[in-house]
C-alpha cells in the first residue's frame, strides 16, 4: 500500500505546481508588476487584481472637465463588481490636470465622488514613459488623446474596444460591451 501512495502524492504533487505555474505565465508580461494605490503605501498586483476578469481601465485627472465621469464609473463598479468586472482609475497628468498633492486628488476622487473601485497613484499613460500596462493598451488600441479614455480588457488580457473620453460610462454602447464579455 506504502508503494502506491508515494507516486500518488508525487504526481498530485507535479500536478499541483504544473497548475500554479499555468496560472502564473497566463497573465500576460505587460500585467506582471505592482502599482501603488492613490495616497497610500499599499501597491496592488495587477495580475491578481485583472485575473479571469473583465477590466474597464481609465486614465483619470482630478481636475478635468470629465471628472464627474467619476460617479457614472463608480455606478458602473458597483453594478458589474460581482459578476466579474473591474474598474481601475489610473490617476496621470500627462495632460496637465491632475492635481500636484496626492491627498487633494485623493479626496476629490473618494470623498467626492464616493469611488470606492482601485485607483492608483500617478503614473504616466501617454509616449515614451507610459507605464507598462499602459505601453500594451496602448499599442493593441490608440494611445489617449485626453483623460478619462476607457480600455475595455477580456479576460485574456487583451484590448476588446477603447472608449474615447467624450463616451459617458452610462454610454448604453460601453454597458452593451461589457455586458457582453460577462
Amino acid at each position: 500500500m506504502k508503494s502506491f501512495i508515494n507516486p500518488m502524492v508525487t504526481f498530485f504533487g507535479v500536478a499541483m505546481v504544473s497548475l500554479v505555474s499555468a496560472a502564473a505565465s497566463a497573465c500576460p508580461d505587460y500585467m506582471k508588476g505592482e502599482y501603488r494605490k492613490l495616497h497610500s503605501k499599499d501597491s496592488v498586483d495587477i495580475c491578481a487584481l485583472m485575473e479571469n476578469k473583465t477590466v474597464l481601465v481609465v486614465n483619470t485627472a482630478s481636475h478635468c472637465g470629465f471628472t464627474s465621469q467619476f460617479k457614472e464609473l463608480e455606478a458602473l463598479h458597483k453594478k458589474y463588481k460581482d459578476k466579474g468586472l473591474v474598474v481601475v482609475g489610473f490617476a496621470s497628468d500627462d495632460f496637465k490636470q491632475e492635481d500636484a498633492d496626492e491627498e487633494k486628488a485623493a479626496e476629490i476622487c473618494y470623498l467626492n465622488y464616493g469611488v470606492t473601485f482601485t485607483m492608483l497613484s500617478p503614473t504616466h499613460v501617454t509616449g515614451e514613459k507610459a507605464n507598462t500596462l499602459f505601453k500594451a493598451l496602448n499599442a493593441q488600441s490608440e494611445e489617449p488623446k485626453w483623460n478619462f479614455n476607457k480600455y475595455l480588457v477580456g479576460k485574456d488580457g487583451k484590448v476588446v474596444e477603447h472608449f474615447g473620453s467624450m463616451t459617458k460610462p452610462d454610454s448604453p454602447k460601453l454597458a452593451a460591451a461589457i455586458e457582453q464579455l460577462l
